[in-house]
């Protein structure tokens, strides 16, 4: 049996090379990222469904919630659908009928988010996102910001009233106004749809850090420097978690689920920036150390 060459030597070396090149291409690092952020609102779903203890937190409000979101999707589609079809139809000829559609589910987004907040649902959220972080082992990011009974069986019984203002996604007419004013986006043949989703869940995704920073006592500038940097994956978890909320009857558990799965997403970039935090504090540590001790 002939001993391998010189070339068969060479070819885990630049298998490795490619590899470590691919892993830090630029292009292919903003699309792992983008793929990462798109895929926790669908881990947020799967992770809210399969706990017992957060269904509660559903079920509460179930029946007046779908209920307001049938009617008002059923009213929507009963009378204002065929009007905007026809007038799509004009430009967009047969395919009018999607732009017509998004269209119709963007006002009822629209009406369906005002209503829910006399549900208390961003409380609602709040709960969802603690919890979660809880199940996550960062119990003591939520600990100075509300009572926590330690005795409780589940993370979601835990919860006791906020110590401090407790608030998921501000709420505030601006939002609308900012829905109102980019739904004539879908007017727009073949882009339009496309170009809406992801204006109005770019913002989404920003705003779904806001209890995360609230919890870790973040200035307005530091957050305006945090969402900065995670500007390119907010785009993408906003996308995702604005489909699903454009989803209807269906938009109030949506709403629980991408809090869940914001909440992990946020989880592990805790994780990662006290992993970073305790590596920079080892070096300096180091540093002192030899500093003093030549």
């Amino acid at each position: 049996m002939s001993a391998p060459g010189p070339l068969s030597n060479t070819l885990p070396p630049l298998r490795e090379q490619f590899l470590s090149r691919c892993s830090s291409s630029r292009p292919l690092i903003y699309l792992q990222r983008a793929a990462v952020a798109f895929s926790y609102p669908i881990r947020g779903i799967w992770y809210f469904s399969r706990r017992r203890e957060f269904w509660p937190l559903f079920l509460g409000r179930l029946v007046p919630l779908s209920l307001i979101s049938f009617f008002v999707y059923f009213i929507l589609f009963s009378f204002a659908f065929l009007p905007q079809f026809l007038f799509l139809a004009i430009f967009h000829g047969w395919g009018a009928w999607f732009n017509a559609v998004v269209l119709v589910l963007g006002e009822g987004l629209v009406i369906v988010q005002g209503l829910f907040e006399g549900f208390f649902v961003d409380e609602c959220r709040v709960d969802v996102f603690d919890a979660t972080l809880i199940d996550l082992s960062l119990k003591d990011l939520i600990a100075p910001h509300r009572i926590l009974f330690e005795d409780a069986p589940n993370s979601v019984k835990m919860l006791g009233k906020p110590t401090s203002p407790a608030c998921f996604n501000p709420w505030s007419t601006i939002q609308i106004v900012e829905l109102v004013f980019f739904l004539p986006l879908n007017l727009i043949p073949y882009v339009g749809t496309f170009v809406f989703i992801i204006i109005t869940g770019t913002r989404l995704g920003k705003l779904s850090h806001h209890r995360w920073f609230q919890l870790r006592g973040l200035s307005k500038a530091a957050q305006k420097d945090e969402i900065k940097r995670l500007e390119w994956d907010c785009v993408f978890f906003g996308t995702m978690a604005m489909i699903l909320e454009l989803i209807p009857v269906l938009s109030f558990f949506f709403l629980l689920t991408t809090a869940a799965g914001s909440a992990m997403w946020a989880a592990d970039m805790e994780k990662a920036r006290r992993r970073e935090t305790e590596s920079d504090t080892g070096r300096v540590t180091v540093y002192l150390y030899r500093d003093e001790f030549p």
